[in-house]
């Protein structure tokens, strides 16, 4: 029986949860799958995890175990990645995830440059608005907005998003601009389809929050979508700041109610905390944090 090869598949089984899930993040069968993981069992004479029809849960000697499996297991690649050069030239693949639209507007034209200036390294974007699983999808670093549950993954802050409401000059200038949220019930606005979005908006006034009403005249289902039908003069949106800057910047958008703003939401950049940083790792995180800082200073 390879060992290391055994404790790959426990280690894959547990942050699963189950044989299928495992053989699928392997790309083994799961016959195989099932199999080495009794075979371990047998050799240790332990049972590692208690089976349910739902899923596979660690017993207390598996829970010891898998500790020390992990450790072995990162010393051992650690050892391959020295070997290979990874520590003395940035080389080799790395994952990175963001929200799909400031993945697009921010990282992806940090992304090319990066990759102009190391060669050696290979980029695959992640660009989703789910929240990805960076151990079972095997991605190196995030980009997440809003705040952070607590973990023992290493976060730097590179900046804050706003939310905006904003319309067209065009707009503007048939229907005047609300000085106040309350206001904005005399006003068409753009709403999302989106059951986690409420049709009433949520404003900061002398510290404490307030909740608006809004009469939607248009509902789309993306907030790109609304950036557009605000730019083409069918109301108000509200969207993420990143999103409108640049028909903001070219003129065609306008904000508006900035200080009733809501508290800025907060960037961060996010990777697992290791003994020694891949080179390609550190490349990456040198490069891309200074350059979203940048463009995300209350973007």
């Amino acid at each position: 029986m390879d060992r290391l090869d055994a404790m790959s598949v426990i280690i894959a089984v547990t942050e699963t949860g189950s044989f299928s899930a495992a053989s699928r993040k392997l790309g083994t069968p799961v016959a195989t799958v099932s199999r080495k993981v009794s075979e371990l069992e047998t050799r240790l004479k332990a049972e590692l995890f208690q089976r349910s029809s739902r899923r596979m849960t660690l017993t207390d000697a598996g829970r010891s175990y898998i500790e020390a499996c992990r450790r072995i297991i990162e010393q051992v690649e650690e050892a391959e990645r020295e070997v290979s050069g990874e520590y003395r030239i940035p080389r080799g693949d790395l994952a990175v995830t963001a929200p799909w639209g400031l993945g697009h507007t921010h990282l992806l034209p940090i992304a090319v440059e990066f990759l102009n200036a190391f060669p050696e390294v290979a980029l695959r974007l992640v660009l989703t608005d789910r929240v990805v699983d960076t151990v079972a999808e095997n991605v190196d670093v995030s980009i997440r907005i809003g705040a952070l549950p607590d973990s023992s993954m290493i976060a730097t802050r590179i900046g804050s998003i706003r939310l905006v409401v904003c319309a067209s000059p065009e707009y503007f200038e048939e229907h005047g601009r609300p000085s106040k949220p309350e206001e904005l019930g005399d006003h068409d606005c753009i709403t999302l389809d989106d059951p986690a979005v409420s049709t009433a908006w949520r404003f900061r006034r002398g510290g404490r929050s307030i909740v608006v009403p809004v009469r939607s005249r248009l509902c789309v289902n993306t907030s790109e979508a609304a950036v557009g039908a605000a730019v083409a003069g069918a109301g108000l949106a509200r969207v993420m700041s990143y999103k409108m800057d640049a028909a903001r910047r070219a003129g065609r958008l306008v904000a508006v109610l900035e200080a009733f703003e809501p508290e800025p939401l907060p960037v961060h950049i996010v990777y697992a905390q290791r003994r020694l940083l891949p080179l390609k790792l550190r490349a990456f995180l040198n490069w891309a944090t200074p350059r979203l800082k940048a463009r995300l200073v209350l973007a």
